[in-house]
């Protein structure tokens, strides 16, 4: 694969991929585009916008959504990041910002994604309904790394508290992040990094 290029259809959005796997770059607003060419347990750097909300938020998303209410956010092309972080030390934009297990969203995900969400970041298997939805609606789940919250904060540039101020650390908050370390948990095509893995591993142990 030496000096082979690979892009998601927007010429530099993506690194060179060099026998090494180097890890490629992927901008927020590229991610419905480039979803079908990405593969489970591949790493990438994330580049955007992204809102984070937990369980507290989703639920009043789905109210609002009973009621007809138009959302915080548009909800076509965007990234979630479950997450509720700590409030900002002097100098920063934001404290401690690591994922929340996303097993606590599923019940709400597959609406979402049917409305065009186009990928999720968290830590945790998802369930069989939510991997139906990513690969229905050809979005992607992404995995950060649990327990590294102090790390994650340093790849946020930007936040600004959007929605339901009321919830504190789970209010809905804008963020902007830069080469954000993920690695692709479920892809479109119907890849999970959790059940593959235990595959691997019940292999090995023969």
């Amino acid at each position: 694969m030496a000096g082979r290029s690979t892009h998601c259809f927007r010429e530099g959005s993506v690194k060179e991929m060099s026998d090494s796997g180097e890890i490629r770059e992927i901008r927020t607003d590229e991610l419905k585009s480039c979803a079908e060419s990405l593969r489970c347990g591949e790493k990438i750097l994330l580049t955007g916008k992204v809102y984070t909300a937990r369980d507290a938020a989703h639920k009043r998303f789905m109210e609002m959504l009973d009621k007809g209410e138009k959302l915080p956010f548009e909800m076509d092309g965007a990234v979630i990041y479950y997450a509720g972080p700590t409030p900002a030390p002097e100098g920063r934009p934001i404290g401690s910002c690591g994922p929340t297990t996303s097993g606590r969203m599923d019940r709400f995900a597959p609406r979402l994604l049917d409305m065009g969400l186009a990928a999720m970041v968290g830590k945790g298997e998802r369930s069989d309904e939510v991997n139906r939805a990513v690969v229905r609606n050809k979005a992607v789940y992404l995995c950060a790394v649990g327990g590294a919250g102090a790390l994650a904060c340093k790849c946020i540039k930007s936040c600004k508290v959007i929605a339901f101020d009321d919830l504190g650390c789970e209010s809905v908050k804008e963020l902007y992040v830069e080469k954000f370390p993920l690695i692709v948990a479920n892809d479109c095509n119907g890849g999970d990094i959790f059940k593959s893995g235990r595959e691997q591993f019940a292999k090995a142990e023969k």
